[in-house]
């Protein structure tokens, strides 16, 4: 299936594929066009506020919230991040992300519609509003909203790099001039903060329609490929035979069937990465932007389809091993992220090859563009009405949050170009220890309003600390700090993800801190959220009933006016 590639030369000698280049320009125009058109789809709303910019007027129905949400998860660096971790190290690094993707949905299906109608009934538009509503503190929902932001602005980064990926094997990149080979992705970032800025959510909810289209398309052929030329046999053949070939050191390149010892590591990895994935606050954008509760139901129901998709995604790093595919950049250095770009590229013509980059590089900015809203609705909400501007009009809060995800977009971009994309990868992993700490103020706090206000900002402070020290520590090849996300746990010689060690440590450090407050009897706070908020759209709120609503025993005053 090997197309003649057509190139064209650039002054600096480097060889471009144009008609790859020629239909990733073409899609990226029709993602442009859509942006900027979805202004004005299906609003619903006055187009200057925080409700309509921010969530989409909470309008979007089953099918869009789906591409939504789908788009949002699965990332650019998803599709680049994960073959090249097969491709590299094997199964532990690799094939952990399918099983977590399996574990999240029956997880999510649980706790997400009750937020979801907390904040329908309350005008939330944040986690931490609702964390400032529940327990009625200031400062946790500051921590929340804080952790949120920067967990985030790392994970936009990372979508740049998926895009200099798609760059640098279409022939943009290497040794030359540093404006020529940055250009592109400056362009991509300005047009995308461009239509944001004026669509709102609505922007990337229409781009993820494209996105996840051509992602299905490519992964379909590829896999069909992958089978008939390639052989499914040959292809675990070769990466069992590459994870067995010892290194310098003596150890072997990559685990092809986990050991016993790595058990708790894969098993610590997956769960871990399954609670946090939805309290990012992109996830959590794009869930309330869902306009009813059986909505948010319906699609942790049906979004496992994109788990099969990112297993057969996931083998494509093996099927660059079985091909050997070089992995060699323009700028003559390996780096296995390049790894599933030149398996198009070496083995589908350059149109198809096109299409993939295609798929991967509309992949970045569809989460960039959640990502970036999230963060600016984070700051809007919670830092800067509760703090410096407590009378601003939904109109301003709407500004506001336009101008941030500006500043959001263009602090990621300064991040990567600036710094080694290294840098990128270490702060995402710390970003997954940071956001699960936030998880006993917020899924928790769904169910029960036991935990002290003042017991669970200390059990944040404490996961945060030791969570951040303990990935610090960690060397790789690459680096000798933050080098990795997995260490042994605190007395004990077992490897774990970092992040639930945080947390273990954050929940121990909030039950007993309750329990100390609560004899001393210590403020807790008003709630000023009802039990009948939590069923909102529910088929029978009269089942709601004060004393079994999952630990909401104690009666709720009455709202916050």
């Amino acid at each position: 299936m090997n197309g003649t590639h057509s190139a064209v030369t650039l002054a600096a000698g480097t060889k471009v594929d144009g008609v790859a280049l020629g239909v990733l320009l073409f899609f990226f125009v029709l993602v442009t066009i859509g942006g900027f058109w979805a202004a004005n789809w299906r609003r619903t709303g006055a187009p200057a506020s925080l409700e309509e910019w921010g969530l989409g007027g909470r309008s979007f129905g089953t099918v869009v919230t789906w591409f939504l949400l789908g788009g949002d998860l699965y990332t650019a660096y998803t599709f680049i991040a994960v073959p090249a971790a097969m491709y590299a190290t094997g199964a532990v690094s690799g094939f952990f992300a399918i099983a977590y993707t399996i574990l999240i949905y029956p997880i999510v299906f649980v706790f997400m519609p009750r937020m979801w109608s907390v904040s329908h009934s309350l005008g939330y538009v944040t986690a931490a509003d609702f964390v400032r509503g529940r327990f009625d503190s200031r400062l946790l929902a500051l921590a929340v909203a804080v952790t949120g932001i920067v967990a985030t602005m790392p994970y936009i980064a990372l979508q740049l790099v998926g895009i200099q990926a798609v760059i640098d094997t279409i022939g943009i990149g290497g040794r030359g001039n540093a404006f020529v080979r940055d250009l592109p992705l400056l362009i991509a970032f300005a047009v995308l903060a461009a239509y944001t800025y004026s669509s709102g959510l609505r922007a990337p909810a229409i781009i993820a329609f494209v996105k996840d289209s051509l992602v299905y398309l490519v992964i379909a052929v590829a896999t069909v490929y992958v089978g008939v030329h390639v052989g499914f046999h040959h292809l675990f053949q070769a990466a069992e035979t590459k994870m067995a070939t010892k290194t310098k050191t003596g150890a072997p390149t990559g685990v092809f069937i986990p050991a016993s010892n790595n058990y708790w590591a894969y098993s610590t990895l997956a769960l871990g990465s399954a609670l946090a994935l939805f309290i990012y606050p992109h996830s959590m954008t794009a869930v309330l932007s869902g306009k009813s509760r059986n909505v948010i139901r319906r699609n942790t129901s049906i979004l496992p389809v994109y788990s099969l998709m990112l297993g057969l995604l996931a083998l494509l790093g093996y099927a660059a091993i079985a091909s050997k595919t070089s992995i060699i950049g323009s700028d003559g250095k390996p780096n296995p992220q390049l790894a599933v770009p030149h398996f198009f590229r070496d083995e589908f013509p350059s149109w198809f090859a096109g299409v993939a980059y295609s798929a991967i590089a509309i992949g970045a900015l569809v989460p960039a563009a959640i990502m970036s809203i999230a963060a600016a609705n984070l700051f809007t909400r919670n830092i800067y009405r509760e703090y410096l501007a407590k009378g601003a009009s939904p109109k301003h809060e709407a500004q506001v949050s336009k101008i941030t995800s500006l500043v959001v977009k263009f602090g990621a971009l300064i991040f990567v170009l600036a710094l080694d994309k290294q840098n990128a990868i270490n702060l995402q992993l710390l970003g997954g220890v940071w956001i699960l700490q936030t998880l006993v103020a917020v899924v928790i706090g769904l169910y029960t309003r036991w935990l002290h206000r003042w017991a669970l900002l200390a059990g944040w402070a404490v996961g945060m600390v030791y969570g951040t020290v303990a990935a610090y520590h960690q060397k790789s090849a690459a680096t000798r700090h933050f080098g990795g996300s997995i260490a042994t746990f605190p007395y004990t010689h077992t490897k774990v993800y970092i992040a639930i060690s945080a947390l273990v440590l954050n929940v121990v450090v909030a039950v007993v801190g309750t329990l100390i407050l609560r004899a001393i009897k210590a403020p807790a706070g008003t709630d000023h959220t009802v039990p009948a908020d939590y069923y909102s759209e529910a088929a029978a709120p009269a089942e709601a009933v004060p004393g079994t609503d999952g630990g909401l025993a104690e009666p709720a005053p009455a709202r916050r006016q």
